[in-house]
């Protein structure tokens, strides 16, 4: 507990070494009796855990953190306990290389938050052993939203954090907490996890690389070059489905990007288009109203 504690002091002091720019809402508007306040106790305790940790070994300037947005949905309290359940929605995003334009990375739904919160409860942070259910929780989601953006600039760069989100899981494991055992669902945090470093599914993280390194960011400077390598790349996503049509990456990436790849290939010839729409339909059949756009879209 005292190094838990010495990294949570060490943690605030280095904020400007910090990872994350991360902005907390918590919506309590569920619950209908009792105070409110806790609410937004909760989320300053959070966004100052989130922001003040250091998550990493790597040096950060304040320009370049990590945008993420957490979003709480409480649908059940007990204020005799500090019991809470609900939602949360993660959603992160990068710069796009020499623009002003900023792509998403993760947009995400976890169904499975269950943890205890206190007025003055403070959240501290270990690596080596699991404090409680919310910073637990907390911990993968900063791991997995660091993964995921090193991955886009390098191939494969999001190794060590990976690594530290399976470290989170493997101590929530033993614990009688919802949301971190193997095989409980499709969509839990084990299976997010599983999905981004299992063998099988390992062109997702070639795709991260590749959409936004050699994709996205190449696009500021040749456009038709830039998508072409995004179109490539999208059938990494068919090698995945003929495998684990059920891994929980494929919803993933449909969810952070299918709009956007409406709007990339609005410019692009119709060869393009068709072969991008059958890509897409292929794995996402149920989407064939948002999918029709690709081919309407004018290339003019």
């Amino acid at each position: 507990m005292l190094m838990a504690l010495m990294c949570a002091f060490n943690a605030i002091a280095d904020d400007e070494a910090t990872e994350l720019n991360c902005e907390v809402e918590v919506n309590s508007d569920k619950i209908t009796s009792g105070s409110k306040d806790i609410f937004n106790e909760l989320k300053q305790a959070i966004t100052d855990y989130m922001n003040t940790t250091k998550w990493t070994n790597a040096t950060f300037g304040t320009n370049e953190k990590i945008y993420c947005k957490l979003m709480f949905t409480i649908s059940g309290w007990d204020n005799s306990t500090g019991a809470m359940e609900g939602d949360l929605q993660i959603q992160s995003q990068r710069p796009v290389y020499n623009s002003s334009y900023t792509t998403a990375i993760i947009n995400f739904r976890d169904t499975k938050v269950k943890f205890f919160y206190e007025t003055g409860q403070q959240l501290v942070f270990s690596e080596m052993e699991m404090e409680d259910n919310l910073t637990a929780i907390l911990n993968f989601w900063a791991y997995m939203i660091i993964a995921m953006d090193f991955d886009t600039f390098e191939l494969n760069g999001g190794d060590p954090y990976y690594e530290r989100a399976a470290q989170v899981v493997r101590l929530a494991q033993s614990s009688n907490e919802t949301g971190w055992k193997a095989f409980e669902d499709n969509n839990n945090r084990s299976a997010v996890l599983s999905a981004f470093t299992e063998k099988q599914t390992a062109p997702i993280r070639q795709m991260l690389y590749d959409y936004h390194r050699m994709g996205l960011d190449q696009m500021v400077v040749t456009v038709d070059k830039g998508r072409s390598t995004i179109t490539h790349t999208l059938e990494n996503l068919g090698k995945i489905y003929d495998v684990a049509p059920m891994s929980i990456c494929l919803t993933m990436f449909k969810d952070a990007k299918l709009d956007e790849l409406i709007n990339i290939y609005s410019k692009a010839n119709s060869t393009e288009k068709e072969s991008v729409y059958e890509m897409l339909y292929q794995v996402f059949p149920s989407e064939t109203t948002r999918l029709d756009q690709i081919k309407k879209t004018s290339n003019n």
